[in-house]
């Protein structure tokens, strides 16, 4: 039985991606519009935007900085008076890899400000509106990452503000399962985005973002919470965070000298 209301017909729902100028964001958005849903791309450039709007006719553009809470709630305003909203995804995120033995706490602060406390802005924002209103399958969904499930190397920036949105997703569903608002985290493995070019070590499994795009949308489809991709990789994650510290920290501590 599926945790959320299961939704397979996108035609006129509209949906707010926020995070959506390019990677994961930008071609799920395109799927989104190719299965018939009005949607809006949010992100801080907007002539990136505006090139996404060019190619899918219809779609709305909505330039926005998720750390601006007085602009976040103006952009959800705008929505509510032109006919509302049907679902939000919070795709916006930030990656530097980091090592305890070289922080950069400026660059630590930025990973909470846009991977966690913009996530916070926009359900601030949206969810009395799909309380209120008459959506149909209304729904909120997070980006987070496997990098979530445990600490990894090199993640001393990124994995917490990712595990805290796991947390979030968890906790939002427990208040809102019986609301009417379906609400799922997104969990992926390596994806081919911008921040992913950073890395400079062998990235298993690595998918690209339409076929990412291509696993949440038929996650949502199928009602589930929680939608993690490719499951050969992913799958092994979830294996390793169940296993005792002694354990856990011996098979992961070989990532570090790979």
């Amino acid at each position: 039985m599926p945790l959320n209301p299961a939704i397979r017909d996108w035609h006129g729902r509209t949906v707010w991606l926020v995070g959506a100028s390019t990677g994961i964001g930008r071609a799920t958005a395109s799927l989104l519009h190719a299965r018939g849903a009005h949607v809006i791309v949010s992100a801080r450039s907007a002539d990136t935007l505006e090139q996404f709007v060019a190619e899918h006719d219809g779609a709305r553009a909505l330039p926005l900085d998720v750390t601006d809470r007085a602009a976040v709630r103006a952009a959800m305003q705008a929505i509510a008076r032109d006919g509302g909203l049907d679902g939000m995804v919070y795709c916006a995120g930030h990656y530097t890899a980091m090592d305890p033995d070289a922080i950069d706490l400026d660059d630590m602060v930025r990973h909470v400000d846009i991977n966690y406390t913009g996530a916070l802005t926009l359900l601030d924002a949206v969810l009395p509106h799909l309380l209120g209103a008459r959506a149909r399958k209304p729904f909120v969904s997070l980006v987070g990452s496997v990098a979530g499930y445990g600490g990894l190397p090199r993640s001393l920036a990124y994995g917490p503000t990712k595990a805290a949105l796991i947390n979030l997703a968890q906790t939002l569903y427990l208040g809102l399962r019986h609301k009417g608002v379906g609400v799922s985290i997104i969990n992926p493995g390596f994806v081919e985005t911008p921040l992913t070019a950073q890395n400079r070590f062998h990235m298993p499994a690595l998918l690209t973002p339409e076929q990412a795009a291509q696993h949440i949308v038929k996650g949502w489809e199928r009602g589930a919470f929680e939608i993690h991709f490719p499951k050969r990789f992913t799958l092994g994650l979830k294996l390793l965070s169940l296993l005792p510290y002694r354990l856990y920290f011996k098979l992961v501590g070989q990532i570090d000298r790979a």
